[in-house]
């Protein structure tokens, strides 16, 4: 059984994006999908590095990411491009440089979305890319999910009703957790 962890992108109560991993989480039987969010992550500022060091926040998801097989991030848009609160979670989980390899280094990733927009997260998983290549993942690209008139396809529940996006997810999923499988750093013979 692979371990997956799901970062959403979004800080809002009612996000779209979090909804969409909890979608993921249950249309995943035969893996474990942990759902984290970047709450309690602080604005990046290099003072507060130096002098306090990594905080608490990141340091918990650092190791969770760590200890995943795979990372399927899920990606508002605003303003056709990352969320300055993701983008600030991952420049967090990057310090110091000297941790990228060991948090970030061949690490199965995978990009989904949801937007209201009607292109739904197209620009925001393109900004992505170089971001990931720069970490160093190994990104899946054998599919796409990008919600596109996210306040339509998921319900006041926050339950995900569209059904094509139901079985266009469950597919893509199918195909990240066997890139995983694939990918899959083994267990480290040394503590």
């Amino acid at each position: 059984m692979i371990k997956l962890l799901g970062i959403s992108g979004s800080l809002r109560q009612g996000s779209f994006n979090t909804a969409l991993l909890r979608a993921a989480q249950a249309s995943l039987p035969d893996s474990v999908l942990e759902l984290k969010t970047l709450h309690g992550i602080p604005l990046y500022d290099g003072d507060i590095e130096a002098n306090a060091g990594i905080p608490p926040a990141v340091v918990a998801l650092k190791s969770a990411i760590i200890a995943a097989d795979g990372l399927l991030l899920a990606t508002p848009e605003y303003n056709a491009g990352i969320p300055g609160v993701f983008k600030n979670g991952i420049d967090w989980l990057s310090r110091p440089p000297a941790d990228v390899p060991r948090v970030f280094g061949a690490k199965p990733v995978a990009l989904i979305g949801a937007s209201q927009g009607a292109y739904g997260t197209i620009l925001s998983q393109a900004a992505w890319l170089p971001v990931l290549k720069a970490l160093r993942t190994t990104l899946w690209t054998g599919g796409r999910i990008m919600i596109a008139k996210a306040n339509t396809a998921f319900g006041e529940d926050g339950l995900l009703k569209d059904k094509a996006a139901q079985e266009q997810l469950r597919e893509f999923l199918r195909g990240f957790a066997a890139f995983v499988t694939q990918h899959a750093k083994p267990p480290s013979l040394h503590p």
